[in-house]
Order: C-alpha cells, then sequence, then structure tokens
C-alpha cells in the first residue's frame, strides 16, 4: 500500500506540474486552483514553490546561475562546480555517480521541506494562506489516517517506504530530462530554439512510458510548446523532429535505461573535477 501510494501520489503532482504550465485550464486562477489541490492538498508540495522554481529552470535550461535544477548544494553537474566543494561535499561530489540513485530516496522529504521552508519566507498573503493550509490539511490528514490505522512502529515504516518511493520514482522521471546534455554557461544566449532543443533529452517508448512519466518523455517539446497539452505533444514530436532536421539542430532521443547511463556517466566526469563537461554525453 505504500509503495501504491507513493505511485499515486507521483501520478497526481504530474498533474499539479501540467496544471503549472496552463496545460489544464487556460486562466491563471482556474490553473492555480488546479495546481493547488493536486500539490498542496493532494501530494503536499506547495504549487506557488515549485512553479516559481520551475519557471526558471524552463527559461534557462541547464544555464549556469540561471537554472536551479542545476544549482544543486548536493550534486554537481561541472567540474567547476565539484571542484569549490570541501570536505564532506567534495567526497560526495566525486562518489556522487554511485549514490545518486539512492539519494533519490531522501528527494520526497527534500521536496516537502523546501516547499514548506518557502512558504515560511513569504511574507502573509491569502495565497501564502491558503497554500500553507492546504499543506497542514495534507499532512494532517495523512499522518493521522496512517497513526490511527497502523501501530506507531508500523507507521513510521509505511512513511519511510512511501516518501522513498515517492522520491525515488519523481527523481527518476525528472533525471533523463537534461542531465547529460549540454551546460550553458552564465552569459551565453543562444536562440530560443536551441537553448530548450540542445539542452533537452527525449525518451523513446509507447503509451506506458506516456504514462509513468507523465509526458515528460516528449521534454523536448514540452520545453518549447509548455503549455501543449500533454496528450499533444507526441503528435508535436514529428515536425519538430523534422524541423530540426532541417536546420541541422541535433535532436536527442534515447531509450530510459540509456538516459539513466548517460546521466551516471555525467555526474562522474563532473564529480571527477579535472573532465571539461558541456555538450551531451551520448
Amino acid at each position: 500500500m505504500a509503495v501504491f501510494l507513493a505511485v499515486m501520489a507521483t501520478q497526481v503532482a504530474f498533474v499539479g506540474h501540467d496544471a503549472g504550465h496552463r496545460q489544464v485550464c487556460g486562466s491563471r486562477r482556474g490553473a492555480g486552483l488546479i495546481g493547488r489541490i493536486h500539490g498542496n492538498l493532494l501530494t503536499g508540495l506547495s504549487y506557488g514553490w515549485w512553479t516559481a522554481r520551475h519557471n526558471r529552470h524552463h527559461a534557462h535550461p541547464n544555464q549556469e546561475g540561471r537554472d536551479p535544477d542545476i544549482a544543486s548544494m548536493v550534486l554537481a553537474f561541472t567540474p567547476a562546480q565539484a571542484r569549490a566543494r570541501r570536505g564532506a561535499a567534495a567526497w560526495l561530489a566525486r562518489h556522487q555517480a554511485w549514490l545518486f540513485f539512492p539519494m533519490l530516496l531522501l528527494e520526497g522529504i527534500n521536496l516537502h521541506v523546501a516547499g514548506v521552508r518557502a512558504l515560511a519566507r513569504r511574507r502573509g498573503t491569502s495565497v501564502r494562506l491558503a497554500e500553507a493550509a492546504l499543506l497542514a490539511l495534507h499532512f494532517g490528514s495523512y499522518l493521522g489516517a496512517v497513526f490511527v490505522v497502523l501501530a506507531p512502529l508500523h507507521a513510521l515504516a509505511f512513511i519511510a517506504v512511501q516518501q522513498a518511493v515517492f522520491g525515488l520514482y519523481m527523481g527518476s522521471s525528472f533525471a533523463p530530462n537534461h542531465k547529460g546534455m549540454m551546460v550553458l554557461g552564465r552569459d551565453e544566449k543562444p536562440d530560443y530554439l536551441r537553448s530548450q532543443v540542445l539542452t533537452s533529452r527525449n525518451i523513446r517508448g509507447n503509451w506506458l512510458t506516456d504514462l509513468l512519466l507523465g509526458g515528460l518523455n516528449y521534454q523536448i517539446e514540452h520545453h518549447l510548446f509548455p503549455s501543449m497539452p500533454r496528450p499533444s505533444l507526441r503528435h508535436a514530436q514529428a515536425p519538430v523532429r523534422a524541423f530540426c532536421a532541417a536546420h541541422g539542430i541535433p535532436y536527442c532521443e534515447t531509450s530510459l535505461l540509456s538516459s539513466y547511463a548517460t546521466v551516471l556517466r555525467h555526474l562522474h566526469a563532473a564529480g571527477a573535477r579535472d573532465v571539461a563537461v558541456r555538450g551531451p554525453l551520448i
């Protein structure tokens, strides 16, 4: 049941992601309502924090100093980041390829905590108070139900398994999209098409892949057209691929397992400190 709940929570989070891009509802108010129900209430993630961070990522994917997704305090995505680490952080950078998937077991907790901390730092507004109330209702209902139904030790084990699988599923869904693709310097200014395509990777598959990855397997199309509804992304793939081929722009598409291997090779190279990591390792 803990594993099933983790999978369902991730699927619900995908809907919150779609709402944040206004794929579900064109109006800002409607999208916010859908996003906060699926994010804050049903998943325990701050919709406001997530959309603000995710929009910065979409504006500057894989760009140093601009994309929050490669500004991690835990992982090093470039040799320069690895060289700046000291002590335990330096050791972690050197071994990050081996530790990547085990660390994802903590990603669910990290997402919950980061959202709560972001809300605590914001000034009191009606939106902030609404998000805080929905988060409180989520955690109160979740913890209350678990500890009422199960004995304390069993309840703690249930929470640990559910949060670990949730983090692993979420992290494994987002990891193939950009990690191991081109990393742009802070002052580089490529055009919109190249900045989105050269830093993104698609995952080959079928309807099951579309379901399991929440449409994120069409990452190139999603980045080019963020508000395009999820079911339409696969229809956009052929014309986008043809356009890229006609203009000599590499279009990266690979299998899911191959993408994970690329991610791990990239993390290993970045953690080695003395290897130039810029282009895609494919």
